[in-house]
């Protein structure tokens, strides 16, 4: 399984690319306005962490576009700036149309906002290279989440689909574990979701019972 960052602040994206190895990014419109940049100014900076790497960022189009044109023609843009960036698309009809024209141009797309596996088979058949169930987001509306990705990945092992699935709204460990276990490619969460779900009380009680014995032998 990879693991992606959804973040565009610069210093949590270089701390988990070099402390944590990282395999991408994920980005949206949220989180560029958190990271406190201007747009342009954020996703230069990412593709540059990046850069020399076949790590992909995926940066999101204008959610303002409802023309698949509009969306195209940001997409080609946006892609044109780094190797590294996947352009996200929404699950619209006008998304689908994008990503489909996109795909026929050898730009990779990632069709995020996903909440159906019929959603997830249509952006398999246009060439998606990724797609972005969000489970958090359902899950806290009190809706049923433990099928929906298992769905997926069988469908696409079915009809041997190329494209990966990255389980996108991830709030903890448990749901990481969940998604590697239905078949998911992809987890994407936040910093400090990972941050919790690396460290556990259980190793720092272990730890400090082994330093504590360590402290009590002599080393010679």
């Amino acid at each position: 399984m990879k693991f992606f960052l959804d973040s565009a602040k610069i210093d949590q994206v270089r701390y988990a690319n070099r402390m944590w190895n990282i395999d991408g990014v994920t980005s949206n419109p949220r989180h560029v306005r958190n990271s406190g940049k201007p747009f342009l100014t954020a996703i230069k900076e990412l593709a540059k962490e990046f850069e020399g790497t076949d790590k992909p960022i995926s940066v999101e189009v204008n959610p303002h576009y409802a023309t698949p044109e509009a969306m195209v023609e940001e997409g080609v843009k946006l892609a044109a700036m780094s190797k590294n960036f996947v352009i996200k698309i929404p699950a619209t009809e006008a998304g689908f149309k994008a990503l489909w024209m996109l795909t026929e141009r050898g730009i990779p797309v990632n069709l995020t906002l996903v909440f159906s596996a019929a959603q997830a088979i249509q952006a398999a058949r246009l060439g998606a290279k990724f797609v972005s169930p969000f489970i958090g987001w359902k899950e806290a509306n009190g809706e049923e989440v433990s099928h929906l990705v298992a769905e997926i990945a069988r469908i696409y092992q079915n009809y041997d689909y190329k494209t990966e699935i990255i389980v996108a709204a991830v709030r903890n460990a448990r749901q990481i574990v969940e998604a590697a276990t239905v078949g998911a490619h992809i987890v994407t969460a936040g910093f400090d979701v990972y941050k919790d779900a690396f460290d556990h009380p259980y190793t720092a009680k272990g730890l400090q019972l082994f330093a504590d014995n360590w402290d009590a032998t002599p080393y010679e």
